[in-house]
């Protein structure tokens, strides 16, 4: 029978390692036939040819851009002629074209790649930890966590119970997302938003080789004396090295776009369009998102793997995809649009010019004229005179009002797919039938993939053909609603188990499950799924277009920083997280999102129709007031 077990581990090993294979090959596949799926040019190095760019109002003709020869980084000069290459829209234009969205560049398409890559092998790795911790080593398993085949058990290694389980998870989430605001401000001043990816890589492949190490049977049969230290050291080190990844690879997917204003152009049906930078980032993070569940979809494969074989196996396949990176890296380097690190000046200034609002409003900083207090012309009146400009302070308050957005993600993240390792307690204590409990997390990214081309090849597409364009907030907002539904399914199958279970509310510790199917967690997990095609694709999309140049990075971190602050908030509640008091767990988020969601549509519903990027809305007449002094009234 032994024999006959590990033959089965050593033939699921195999089949696992095809399927790491096939993923594989899937992708590239798509990348040598990626112009048929989204049409762009395949080489940064060749000239790039619009099908027609209107260069005069009466007169379609075709021009040649060349753009982007060689490799290196962007200055500012060549920035500005490299704009000028496009003809922007006039007001009459702005009012009756359809806008559209720029084509994926292949760079860009590439760099999708290297995230799905380093997004798989996060997930693979991160949805095992809550079995991994709580559970111990199934009496009667093969002693590599996996249980014995044909029961209801669950796998597991340390057996730590809930609450640990739980603190670690938020541990780690806390770190893999307050790490980010230390990395998108070195990547801003210092090193640049490439480098910064790349040592973010090289310190996640150190921590899945030590987790690799640390889940070797024979290690694990030791104890957690022996087992926790290692996979502590590897959970410390994967948020660290995803904290400084993170905050800099969506903002260097975006910098690979031609133009970040917009521009008319003809199609090859004869209409003529205007490629909106709006449009196209709404598209382009989209994509990305879609490449970020494709890999989180990679968790099938490791929760099988831990159900079946054992954590070694499941460890092995997030450390085999995630090597796939540096690969990726190298061959786009030289084809990659960088951009220099700022330093500390444009950094410094914005904290000078906070300062400075600060102190002239009297603290007063919920006053509508709070910002215009710090501009250069409001302070020569008064005789101060500072270095800075009345553009420089509009671009920082539109940076400050998109984290003022962000404050508000912290109770949404609670309710998308609940506080710690709920959801995982709630599935091991329900029917499983073979499947491992915590296989629903795959649904998540199953429906990001499924809906994410709808929404962008068929929905947001017919809405503007339509004329119908739902602004940043009205889609953040939706997304909100959606998620207080996703609670509230939660809790209900929560108040179920307790209905159902043979121990009542005291379902997570019992012996025997509620006969209630896992499956009933679909509707949590699918409606978290879609919330996040609108909250958090469009936080991305504002945290790049409402940042300077300069801070992209650092307020991509500021948004990825909010799901810390969740994490925080779930290890302030772990106390409560427990029988009997599971269902107000996923219920009082719930509602607090509800309130929350109303609240966040009248404070913000104004930003649906400002400008949208921080960078292009300096109008002459604010350039026209730092040399005129403002006189008093």
């Amino acid at each position: 029978m032994l024999d006959n077990g590990i033959s089965r581990e050593r033939s699921f090993a195999a089949r696992s390692f095809c399927v790491a294979l096939y993923l594989l090959l899937i992708f590239s596949i798509g990348k040598h036939h990626s112009t048929s799926w989204f049409s762009f040019p395949m080489s940064n190095n060749e000239p790039i040819t619009e099908t027609t760019v209107v260069a005069d109002r009466g007169v379609s003709e075709v021009k040649s851009l060349h753009l982007g020869e060689g490799s290196g980084e962007v200055s500012e000069t060549s920035e500005e002629s490299y704009q000028d290459e496009f003809t922007p829209p006039t007001e009459e234009e702005n009012q009756t074209l359809r806008k559209v969205a720029a084509n994926l560049p292949f760079v860009a398409f590439s760099l999708c790649l290297v995230e799905f890559a380093e997004r798989a092998s996060y997930y693979g790795s991160q949805t095992l930890f809550s079995n991994f911790v709580e559970f111990p080593l199934p009496a009667g398993g093969n002693g590599a966590g996996a249980p014995p085949r044909g029961t209801q058990e669950t796998a597991g290694a340390l057996g730590m119970g809930l609450q640990a389980s739980t603190g670690f998870v938020l541990l780690f989430q806390f770190l893999a997302y307050i790490v980010p605001i230390f990395g998108g401000y070195w990547a801003d001043t210092y090193v640049g938003r490439y480098k910064a990816i790349v040592i973010g890589v090289l310190i996640c492949g150190v921590a899945h080789i030590i987790q690799i190490i640390g889940a070797i049977p024979s290690v694990l049969q030791q104890g957690k004396s022996h087992a926790a230290p290692p996979f502590v050291i590897s959970l410390l080190l994967l948020a660290v090295g995803a904290g400084i990844f993170k905050p800099n690879i969506a903002p260097t997917v975006l910098d690979q776009h031609k133009s970040q204003k917009p521009y008319v152009k003809t199609l090859k049906s004869g209409e003529t369009v205007i490629v909106d930078p709006e449009t196209t980032n709404t598209r382009t993070m989209l994509l990305f998102y879609m490449f970020v569940n494709i890999g989180a979809f990679y968790m099938l494969a490791t929760t099988y793997a831990e159900k079946y074989v054992g954590y070694w196996l499941s460890f092995l396949l997030s450390g085999t995809i995630y090597f796939l990176l540096p690969i990726l890296l190298l061959a786009v380097y030289k084809k990659t649009k960088t951009y220099p690190p700022s330093g500390n000046k444009e950094l410094g200034e914005a904290f000078k010019i906070g300062w400075t609002a600060l102190v002239q409003s009297k603290f007063q900083f919920w006053r509508k004229d709070f910002w215009d207090s710090a501009k250069s012309s409001t302070l020569r009146s008064k005789g101060i005179e500072v270095s800075w400009t009345d553009t420089a302070v509009v671009k920082v308050a539109k940076t400050m009002e998109a984290c003022d957005i962000f404050w508000f993600f912290p109770i949404y993240n609670l309710n998308d797919g609940g506080i710690g390792s709920v959801a995982t307690n709630q599935g091991a204590s329900m029917v499983t039938n073979g499947a491992p409990n915590d296989v629903l997390n795959n649904f998540n990214p199953l429906t990001i993939i499924f809906v994410i081309p709808i929404l962008t090849f068929v929905i947001y597409p017919f809405l503007e053909r339509r004329k119908i364009k739902p602004g940043p907030i009205t889609r953040m907002t939706f997304g909100f609603a959606v998620a207080t539904l996703a609670g509230i399914a939660g809790a209900l199958v929560q108040w179920k188990v307790y209905q159902l279970s043979p121990c009542g509310s005291q379902a997570s510790t019992c012996d025997q499950v509620a006969n209630i199917s896992i499956w009933w967690q679909i509707p949590n997990t699918s409606l978290s799924a879609i919330s996040e095609c609108f909250a958090n694709v469009t936080a991305y999309e504002v945290a790049y277009a409402r940042a300077p140049k300069s801070m992209k990075g650092l307020v991509m971190a500021v948004f990825l920083f909010m799901t810390a602050l969740s994490s925080a908030l779930g290890e302030i509640l772990i106390p409560a997280t427990a029988d009997p008091w599971l269902i107000w767990i996923w219920a009082a988020p719930a509602v607090a999102l509800a309130v929350q969601t109303v609240i966040f549509w009248f404070r913000f519903k104004h930003l649906n129709s400002e400008s949208y990027f921080a960078d292009t809305d300096a109008s002459s007449e604010v350039e026209e007031q730092q040399v005129s002094p403002k006189t008093e009234v």
